[in-house]
């Protein structure tokens, strides 16, 4: 006889289980990386990258669809899934889980989405505070929520690391706009670098890109060695994939890079992942 509690946990498991195969969908590098997380880590960081990936589908794919309107149900689904503890939408449900357990702060959550809401409208951001605003939203906020999982209500840990973590978040943003260069402005007609004109973008201006990146991960790294041993490895091997593809970028010259999406190829990702394990198994302190 199936109990309401039998229920419950049912459809919790079903909830994290989609966020999961949402994940494994849409981003093989960042699910390769999930598996070495500690399985109660693994799945909610699983139900943040579903919400989050849900959103930014909704603005930035939905294209024959009322974007306003989509994302609007979006948020007002999320607020009432609060509000009741539970949401007929597994993704959402799932995140409310991880939200109510970990006491994610529903700033960095109203953050994300003004960041995700920024871009049914505003094509270009013309000083470094409008693109640092944006950055915050979008990804400095899920390095927090992240970390706050990682650091499991430890408040003195999340204090010591809440400033490598932002620095990480806002590392792999940038890349992921280096990458994404031909999509977000030929496509998207959206800039996200201050002042950006793809029509000067040129070796200089690649190079002083890259440059403010360099020093977004070198303080994050600082970070990296102090997280907990469940969470350490999976988010080394995020920060080195990063780092191999910020590489490749660097060594592509500009006119490429405007040109085609640029990746890792899949034998190169799985000898930085077999490295990276070797060295974090010689030197967990890493």
């Amino acid at each position: 006889m199936r109990t309401k509690e039998n229920c419950v946990e049912t459809y919790n498991e079903l909830a994290f289980k989609l966020s999961k195969e949402t994940t494994k969908k849409y981003s093989t590098s960042f699910y390769s990386a999930s598996k070495f997380f500690d399985s109660k880590t693994r799945n909610a960081i699983h139900s943040i990258y579903g919400f989050v990936r849900v959103a930014d589908e909704i603005v930035d794919s939905f294209h024959e669809y009322d974007k306003r309107a989509l994302l609007d149900k979006f948020e007002q689904e999320y607020s009432l899934a609060y509000e009741l503890g539970i949401s007929t939408n597994p993704i959402l449900h799932s995140f409310l889980i991880t939200v109510k357990e970990y006491n994610i702060p529903n700033q960095y959550i109203e953050n994300f989405l003004k960041s995700m809401r920024s871009d049914l409208d505003k094509k270009e951001y013309k000083t470094k505070e409008e693109s640092k605003d944006y950055i915050y939203g979008s990804a400095d906020v899920v390095g927090l929520m992240c970390l706050k999982i990682f650091c499991r209500n430890n408040n003195e840990l999340f204090d010591k690391l809440y400033y490598p973590a932002m620095r990480l978040g806002s590392a792999f943003q940038k890349v992921n706009f280096l990458r994404d260069l031909k999509e977000d402005v030929l496509s998207l007609g959206r800039t996200y670098f201050a002042d950006f004109n793809i029509e000067k973008f040129d070796e200089e201006t690649k190079l002083e890109l890259i440059k403010e990146i360099e020093e977004d991960f070198n303080e994050a790294r600082h970070g990296i060695t102090n997280l907990p041993k469940g969470s350490k490895l999976a988010v080394l091997i995020a920060y080195k994939y990063y780092l191999c593809l910020l590489k490749k970028i660097k060594q592509t010259p500009a006119e490429k890079v405007i040109e085609k999406r640029i990746r890792v190829d899949d034998f190169n990702k799985l000898l930085l992942l077999i490295n990276t394990i070797i060295m974090y198994k010689i030197n967990p302190s890493v």
